[in-house]
């Protein structure tokens, strides 16, 4: 029995290989590829974490002239690694050469906030970087591209880089909340004692920041073998799920920065991961992600600010889920973190007049 099953997975693994082959690759930006994030996320490209075990890609990987030497061993441990469905690898400093015929970017390098920086100081750097990137992904890039910005503040430098490359269709660029979405699934496994896998349908409503509102309303549980119920019902515990839930998810980068003294690489290299793949894929039936989307005023939310809505992904388009139920608690949540958004927009539009 066992001789038959790694005979089995010897010929699955033999199709997938000559099937790889016969699949154009898809070209894959990852900007500040030499930092945390990026060394972590793009292994898992390479390994078909993000496009499937059978979709060859090549990856254009992008930093700043410092960490040149840094990109190049990145570069070296690839070409070590043998993965079998990278095609071919892009290392360079100059952003029109790493945009050159991209069909996904995932724009992960952007300016820290350092001690001692006015929050003003910080967007303008970041505006200055997105505009810059946007213009050579606008000239360079495939026309179909898809565009996930990690670097924060995610939600407006995206829109920036929406601002700057107009040709790019404003719903090919996303930023990413699917780390956040993926660590409240994570506390309410933990709380509840199940597996991750069983609790679907979180929402996280606006900005990737501090504000930003965890929403379970509509999430759902389904043990392995039982009916689906809601999260409310099954964590009966209100007081929780409104509070201590809440500040949990919205504040976790800075308790993994406490702990490791770094930020979140794996987690969000991970997620990066998830939003494209089900983006590319498609969301499974009955299930919604939470992504970072222009907003067209669906739930009273401002049109023209990058929000993190709920939606359900299929043929490569994303679509927001529409008629879910607010309560007025949750309405007042979705605002704050709007008007956030509305503030870094303005301040934003400042830097760059």
């Amino acid at each position: 029995m066992e001789s038959e099953n790694y005979e089995l997975k010897r010929s699955i693994n033999r199709f997938l290989a000559l099937y790889s082959m016969a699949k154009d690759p898809v070209r894959v930006l990852v900007t500040g590829a030499a930092g945390q994030i990026g060394y972590a996320l793009v292994p898992m490209i390479a390994r078909g974490v993000m496009l499937g075990p059978d979709q060859p890609v090549i990856l254009h990987m992008l930093d700043i002239e410092p960490a040149a030497e840094a990109l190049t061993g990145v570069r070296m441990e690839l070409v070590d690694a043998a993965f079998p469905l990278l095609r071919d690898v892009v290392v360079t400093t100059d952003v029109t050469v790493a945009c050159k015929g991209v069909n996904i970017a995932v724009m992960v390098g952007g300016f820290p906030r350092k001690e001692g920086m006015e929050r003003k100081d910080v967007m303008s750097k970041n505006v200055s970087i997105y505009k810059a990137q946007a213009s050579a992904l606008e000239k360079q890039a495939a026309p179909d591209c898809k565009v996930l910005v990690v670097a924060n503040p995610a939600n407006t430098n995206a829109l920036i880089l929406k601002e700057f490359a107009p040709s790019i269709p404003e719903k090919n660029i996303t930023c990413l909340t699917r780390l956040d979405h993926n660590r409240a699934l994570g506390q309410l496994s933990e709380r509840l004692k199940i597996h991750v896998s069983e609790v679907k349908n979180v929402i996280i409503w606006g900005n990737h920041s501090s504000t930003q509102y965890p929403d379970v309303n509509h999430a759902t549980v389904t043990p392995a073998n039982g009916e689906e119920k809601p999260v409310r019902s099954v964590v009966a515990d209100d007081n929780w799920l409104n509070t201590e839930f809440i500040t949990t998810v919205q504040q976790r980068g800075a308790a993994i920065i406490k702990a490791r003294k770094l930020s979140s690489a794996l987690s969000a290299a991970s997620a990066a991961c998830d939003h494209i793949r089900d983006w590319v894929v498609g969301t499974p039936k009955g299930t919604w992600v939470s992504m970072g989307v222009y907003s067209d005023g669906s739930y009273g939310i401002q049109p023209g600010v990058i929000y993190s809505y709920p939606v359900t992904c299929d043929k490569g388009q994303w679509s927001i889920v529409q008629g879910l139920k607010i309560d007025d608690f949750s309405r007042q949540k979705m605002d704050a973190t709007a008007k956030e958004l509305v503030d870094e927009k303005t301040l934003a539009y400042s830097c760059l007049n």
